[in-house]
């Protein structure tokens, strides 16, 4: 996957110079903030990859790392994943070419047709533009379906609309997904996004104590998303393409004083590898015990073998 970073690293693109009129020197474009790439944003993309194969384009994703509701309205709901995990589950959609943007004053006051006509038409070569059915881009959120419909009939490219998509007669939406998220509702979560939710974060060194207990962990802090609430979890990392189930405990190690930041630690069953320095993605899928404080290493040590004897024992149905 490609990824364009800024408005003038975009501005300056020259997809014709470059790729001619093969298919990398053509887009179909979807724009959205795409939080948490849950079900309606995986059907909007299906969409996406269905019109770029039509039209002979590559499917193209221009996003954000702020929310434009910040600028806006001064104020945004938190982010259900961080950008870089977006990113990654972007690509895994099957996105090939990603334009991430800061929405600052230059974008925020960009009137439609100069969007239509700077970013989509003369920058990304765009032949198909897909839109949410509630979308409003460019200045004073003018830009809407059917403004855009008329703009891609004059300039040459195409337009069409996804339809909402719901859940058990539910919208599926980042608000609901965070709130089930927050509940430790992991069942709920995992209807609105069609995967477990997760964390992301790169390896660090620790204390290593998990070691010498004899469960040697991946630690690592998470990069700003929704969290469920502080407990023992059966957990799979992705490692190099593989999911590996393990055990892991968010919260701040009661049982040797805590901390402040919010830790997760990863025990991967019968992995040996060296993960440090690593970004790691890690999903939550079944709460086994909340996060308690314990009289001493002893007793700590008992209570992981049977967290692990429990996820090895999930980890066969």
């Amino acid at each position: 996957m490609r990824l364009i970073e800024g408005l003038d690293a975009l501005l300056a693109l020259d997809l014709a110079g470059t790729y001619g009129e093969s298919l990398p020197g053509r887009s179909a474009v979807a724009v959205g903030v795409f939080d948490g790439v849950h079900l309606g944003h995986q059907r909007l993309l299906h969409q996406l990859l269905e019109m770029a194969s039509a039209l002979q384009a590559l499917p193209t994703v221009v996003t954000f790392t702020n929310h434009p509701d910040q600028v806006l309205h001064g104020a945004a709901p938190p982010l259900l994943v961080s950008v870089p995990h977006r990113l990654r589950l972007l690509r895994r959609a099957g996105v090939e070419r990603l334009v991430l943007l800061a929405f600052e004053p230059r974008l925020q006051n960009m009137a439609p047709r100069e969007f239509a006509a700077e970013v989509l038409v003369r920058s990304l070569r765009c032949r198909g533009l897909l839109l949410g059915y509630d979308s409003a881009l460019g200045k004073d959120r003018a830009g809407t379906p059917q403004h855009f419909r008329e703009l891609g009939a004059e300039l040459g490219f195409e337009v069409r609309t996804g339809a909402p998509f719901e859940v058990d007669g539910q919208p599926v939406s980042s608000t609901r997904i965070r709130a089930a998220i927050a509940a430790g509702d992991l069942a709920l979560a995992h209807r609105y996004l069609g995967r477990f939710p997760g964390a992301f974060g790169t390896v660090v060194h620790g204390d290593a104590r998990g070691r010498r207990l004899g469960f040697p962990t991946a630690n690592l802090v998470p990069q700003p998303g929704a969290l469920p609430p502080p407990g023992v979890y059966a957990v799979e990392a992705i490692v190099d393409g593989t999911a590996c189930p393990g055990a892991a405990n968010l919260g701040t190690r009661p049982t040797f004083g805590g901390g402040a930041t919010p830790l997760l630690e990863v025990h991967l069953l019968d992995f040996d590898g060296d993960l440090y320095g690593r970004d790691l993605e890690v999903t939550f899928r079944r709460l086994l015990r909340p996060e308690r404080a314990f009289a001493g290493a002893d007793e700590l040590r008992r209570q992981i073998e049977l967290d692990i004897a429990a996820v090895r024992e999930l980890s066969r149905n």
